[in-house]
Formats: structure tokens, sequence, C-alpha cells
């Protein structure tokens, strides 16, 4: 059975969690607290399997994964139905411009550690990085809202009708970015999107609020 290291409200780990379940592939949850005890992504026992100390982490077999999106792709290649990314090279490549601008653009900016540095060893106090964070995101969100506008192959989802790698990456987005009160209101093909995803139960499985380290 594949294993996923994971932590619930890690937005890399959440990306991989909806690709799971829009396969259907079943999977054994190995949570990882990024904040208990100083964050357990840091013990040795971790760090021998992800040297990063990152999740997630996906193990099938003999083989070991990390980083979101190569895993995504991993199982997209093992596993081709549904496809998570379109048939075309124009298709995959917009898709994969989408997930990017999320994944490697917005999401490393306001990571936890990011977070974290800003705090203890910068010095900022909560408004300042909020006002960090907000910055970082609200401007990676109105370049992903200008992609979906521009590139003329948004439907009920960022590519298309069934959802793709894209759709991975940007729920769990909006999901980290409401959690620190930021709306969705200049953003209307973001929020129409994601109000879509969430409707399928692949989505709603993913979620933070129903993982068993939520509790």
């Amino acid at each position: 059975m594949l294993i996923l290291h994971t932590y619930f409200r890690s937005s890399a780990a959440y990306r991989v969690r909806i690709a799971l379940e829009l396969k259907g592939l079943a999977y054994q949850s190995v949570p990882v607290h990024l904040v208990r005890g100083g964050g357990e992504q840091h013990s040795a026992a971790f760090a021998a399997l992800n040297p990063a100390e990152l999740v997630p982490v996906l193990v099938d077999g003999p083989v070991t994964l990390t980083q979101s999106l190569p895993i995504i792709e991993y199982l997209d290649e093992l596993h081709p139905a549904p496809a998570l990314l379109p048939p075309d090279a124009a298709g995959r490549a917009k898709t994969r411009a989408i997930a990017q601008a999320i994944a490697c653009e917005i999401h490393p900016l306001n990571n936890l550690r990011v977070l974290q540095r800003l705090e203890g060893t910068l010095g900022a106090d909560a408004q300042a990085k909020s006002a960090w964070y907000t910055h970082w995101v609200m401007q990676g969100f109105k370049v992903v809202e200008s992609m979906l506008r521009e590139t003329g192959s948004a439907g009920r989802y960022c590519h298309g009708d069934t959802p793709t790698l894209a759709d991975c990456c940007l729920v769990p987005q909006i999901y980290n970015a409401e959690r620190f009160g930021i709306t969705l209101d200049a953003y209307p093909n973001l929020r129409r999107i994601g109000e879509a995803c969430l409707r399928l139960q692949a989505f709603q499985r993913a979620t933070p609020e129903v993982q068993a380290d939520a509790a």
C-alpha cells in the first residue's frame, strides 16, 4: 500500500491527498506534526527519510518520493485514469504553469518555516507576519486569476471540465488564504473553481479538517 507522510494543514501534502482521492488510490496516512515539540519533521528518523525535512513524502514499496508536484505526476503516470494532465502538449504546459505559479511562486514565501523565521529570527510581530502573508498571496492570486482568464482553457475547473494538477494546487492555497482572512472577492475565477472542486467528494475527503491528525 502507498504510504503518505503528511500533516493535515500542509498545503503541499493536501495537494497529494487530493490527487490520491481523485484517483481512488488507497493509502496509509502517517502524520508528521510540523509544530508539536519543535516539529516532528526535524527528527532524525524523518530527516533520514527526507533530508529537506518537509512533507509530503510518498513511499511506494522501494520507491521514496518527495516534492508534491513530482509525486502527483508519478501517480498520474502509474495510474493514468482519471488523468490529471490534459492529453495535448499545450494543455499540459498551461496546467503545469498554473500549478507552478501556486506551488513555486505563492506557497514558498508563505510556508511555515518562512513564517517562523519572520517571527522568531527577524522579530516580526503578528501584524507584520500577516501583512507579509497577505501581500504575497494577493499578488500571486492576481497572477493566477489573469492566467485563468487569458488562457481561454479554463472551464468548470482550471483547465477544462475535469480536475487537473492545477486544481490540486489551487484548493489548498485557497484554504490557507481563507485561514488568514483573505477573501476571494477580487478573484472570481479562483472562487468559482474552488467552489466547484469542493463539491466533489475527492476534494472533501482530502480537506484538513477530516484528517486523523486534525483532532
